[in-house]
């Protein structure tokens, strides 16, 4: 989605400004204001198709508030939507530690009161219009507002290793015992947890400091006694339990559309910002024994893949853009309420790899055993048949989508590059490689030498079997979580 950049004391911004306003009064003082996944192509599990032919439900026949921003000349962005502050440009890539260390006498724009984001507040600035092929990525947020910088210019291995830092935290730990930080990444619209120390070949994190609007994605849940939800903060209503079983999405987008639950039958399954906005990073099957969601909503318990007690996914309305699965089968997002599993042979088998509140996506059709062992760099688990938690209410204008022709997927080579700004973070340094050269039980020398030279990106099928070690292990090593 490209916005037009205007100065702010333009009569358009103006104009804008009031425009936005009006609209969010006309939401009765929401606090936890949900902006539009700018999602506008429907799709089938093949291709991108006319909304309505079938799949009928998607994100894209409801139009949401839509994005809006305002540049202040100054370095930063203001979200008209959500009343947040932002730097513009992120810098460079950072560590979790360098970053709560700089903001502790941090100023800019003449500010003070910087500081990282929650994972809700970051995805607020998600654009679903974004999309993650082989040949490249269209960045999921706005590029005519923030500086968009892809993996291989930033230091890490690959174009998508572009994620960002957030102050959630883990309430457990992935991959048996480490602790980490749930993160968002604008090159593939996915939330996952990822370490907090050691090296990662990504070469960092990147961190867009905020400010403003300290409420902003907390929860006012009002149980209406029919089996409903509100949500004051956002103005959404919730089916209180979801449906007690796995669907295939499009069984989930009709189960949704033909709902009639608390007097209402304008029901929709919800976008994947509605859906995000529900869960509880403070809650997690092994920390509070319970999904990742507050426990006025009732949750069907499931036995996992690894034989634990746990609980589902849930599908949103949602498809990511270009990804797909074997036999070229498109994607749908989910959210993770229980753990979000991935088969690690060093540990035995199943285990958390990105986190209860992950966000993630299935392919729409299939057979989950197809992916005995999951799919992908941490192998994640694939059900196929996710659960579903449908809702209404909020901003949801029914649209038509756009022509399924105008979807273009843009190539690496037109992949946005732009010089960094001295408007916050230095580099990080080196990473330490004893703590991986010991966990894999080489020596650092032999561990830099199968890594090859900076900046190249190792080719870790290559570095494992001259390491002698399990590819899955080097990356867990690494702190490819």
């Amino acid at each position: 989605m490209n916005h037009k950049r205007v100065p702010i004391l333009t009569l358009f911004t103006i104009l804008c400004s009031l425009a936005v306003s009006i609209t969010a009064s006309a939401q009765t003082d929401l606090t936890y204001t949900i902006v539009d996944t700018d999602q506008t192509w429907c799709f089938s599990d093949e291709e991108a198709i006319e909304c309505g032919e079938i799949f009928v439900g998607q994100d894209a026949q409801y139009a949401g508030l839509q994005p809006a921003y305002q540049d202040n000349g100054d370095g930063t962005i203001t979200d008209l939507n959500t009343g947040l502050m932002w730097i513009q440009d992120q810098g460079d890539k950072t560590t979790y530690t360098d970053a709560i260390e700089l903001l502790e006498a941090y100023s800019f724009a003449g500010y003070d009161d910087w500081r990282l984001p929650t994972v809700k507040e970051l995805l607020s600035l998600a654009l679903y219009s974004g999309s993650s092929t082989d040949d490249g990525v269209v960045p999921f947020f706005d590029t005519d507002y923030f500086v968009y910088r892809d993996g291989i210019e930033s230091g890490g291995n690959r174009v998508v290793d572009t994620q960002w830092l957030t102050s959630n935290i883990y309430t457990s730990t992935v991959y048996g015992d480490s602790s980490c930080f749930f993160g968002f990444n604008f090159s593939d619209g996915r939330i996952k947890c990822y370490g907090l120390e050691g090296f990662n070949p990504s070469g960092g994190y990147f961190a867009q400091f905020v400010r403003g609007s300290d409420n902003y994605g907390e929860n006012n849940f009002v149980d209406n006694g029919d089996s409903t939800i509100t949500d004051e903060a956002t103005g959404l209503t919730w089916m209180q339990n979801d449906n007690g079983a796995g669907l295939l999405w499009d069984d989930a987008l009709s189960y949704c559309e033909t709902l009639s639950l608390g007097g209402s039958d304008d029901w929709r399954l919800p976008n994947v910002k509605e859906l995000h906005s529900i869960v509880d990073y403070s809650r997690s099957p092994d920390a509070t024994n319970s999904p990742a969601i507050d426990p006025i909503f009732n949750t069907t318990e499931i036995v996992n893949e690894g034989g634990q007690a746990d609980y589902p996914f849930f599908w949103s309305s949602t498809t990511l853009i270009g990804f797909t699965f074997p036999d070229d089968v498109l994607s749908a997002n989910y959210v993770a309420f229980g753990r979000a599993l991935g088969y690690d042979e060093e540990q035995g088998g199943w285990v958390d790899v990105h986190g209860a509140g992950a966000l993630r996506s299935d392919p729409i059709i299939g057979d989950p055993d197809d992916y005995p062992t999951g799919n992908g760099p941490q192998l994640d688990n694939i059900r196929v048949y996710n659960y579903v938690r449908c809702v209404s209410g909020g901003v949801a204008d029914p649209s038509i989508g756009d022509d399924p022709d105008t979807l273009e997927l843009v190539s690496e080579e037109a992949l946005i590059q732009s010089e960094p700004q001295d408007t916050q973070l230095e580099v990080q340094g080196e990473p330490d490689l004893a703590a991986a050269a010991e966990q894999l039980g080489v020596t650092e020398d032999a561990l830099l030498e199968a890594m090859g030279e900076p900046g190249e990106g190792p080719d870790f099928e290559t570095a494992a079997e001259q390491l002698g070690v399990a590819v899955e292990a080097l990356e867990e090593a690494l702190g490819s979580l």
